[in-house]
């Protein structure tokens, strides 16, 4: 172990982040379940409205995370524009099924999947960013 070495930790984080964190992660992880399992069966149910309850809690617990360090508005930064289209897309993609429009639920879904989980979770694990050191220099001891 290197002399100075600080293990990285969530201990510091504020219960919104840490909420968020926990919400984000459990929509990323059961979302693919949700997407291949068969279509209108007990389990792409369940694991649906499952995930759905993830996404927009994280999405709301994300109004709560503010940066005043970067380009912002009253703490809220440019990835704060995915809490408006994590909303958006998740509701309208509920509005499709209650109309029986499956194909728009359904691109609706993976477009809410794809957008808030596979790339806000990028935007997260970049380096410079929390996450992202955490992952990158502290864990992996690459950037």
């Amino acid at each position: 172990m290197a002399p100075n070495f600080q293990p990285a930790t969530l201990d510091h984080l504020s219960p919104a982040v840490l909420i968020h964190l926990v919400l984000a992660v459990g929509a990323l992880v059961l979302g693919p379940l949700a997407l291949r399992a068969r279509k209108g069966s007990r389990l792409h149910r369940a694991s649906g409205y499952t995930w759905v309850t993830l996404m927009l809690g994280a999405a709301l617990s994300s109004v709560f995370i503010r940066d005043f360090r970067l380009p912002n508005l009253a703490g809220f930064t440019p990835i704060h524009i995915l809490t408006v289209v994590t909303f958006v897309g998740v509701i309208s993609a509920l509005v499709a099924i209650a109309r029986r429009n499956v194909q728009a639920h359904k691109k609706a879904m993976w477009r809410a999947y794809v957008g808030g989980c596979i790339g806000a979770g990028a935007f997260a694990l970049m380096p410079g960013r929390y996450l992202g050191s955490l992952l990158w220099h502290h864990t992996l001891g690459l950037v």
